[in-house]
């Protein structure tokens, strides 16, 4: 598979999927206009990407970093669905690391990384500082 980038814009995430790597890396604001348009190739992507880990589950982990300053609903609901695929592929023997990372000062960022994390079960979630 090739690798997505997406440049970082004023409103929406910097994104870089190193298939070849198994890192998946999100930086930035996330508020895009249209959050199913942007995330949808994301997301048409990763299901793709998955199926090929279910069958030959790579010697490292997938690891997805998120570095996110803000996000509107809209990409919580993004976030969503991309934390559910996660899940299940973990609970698939997959092996996934996600990292959400926060600003030491920034309490509602960590909060929400907080309440991310409650609903992994199978794929490891750790909240991660940044100065």
């Amino acid at each position: 598979m090739d690798r997505l980038q997406r440049p970082q814009t004023e409103r929406s995430p910097l994104v870089d999927f190193d298939f070849d790597r198994h890192r998946l890396h999100l930086e930035g604001e996330s508020y895009p206009e249209d959050a199913a348009a942007f995330f949808g190739p994301l997301l048409v992507a990763l299901d793709h990407y998955l199926v090929h880990l279910r069958a030959e589950p790579p010697a490292s982990p997938l690891v997805v970093d998120l570095r996110l300053t803000y996000f509107n609903s809209s990409s919580a609901k993004a976030f969503m669905n991309l934390f559910q695929r996660l899940e299940a592929a973990a609970r698939d023997g997959v092996e996934v690391q996600v990292n959400w990372h926060y600003q030491s000062d920034d309490e509602t960022m960590m909060e929400f990384g907080e309440d991310f994390r409650e609903d992994f079960q199978a794929a490891r979630f750790e909240l991660c500082v940044f100065d």
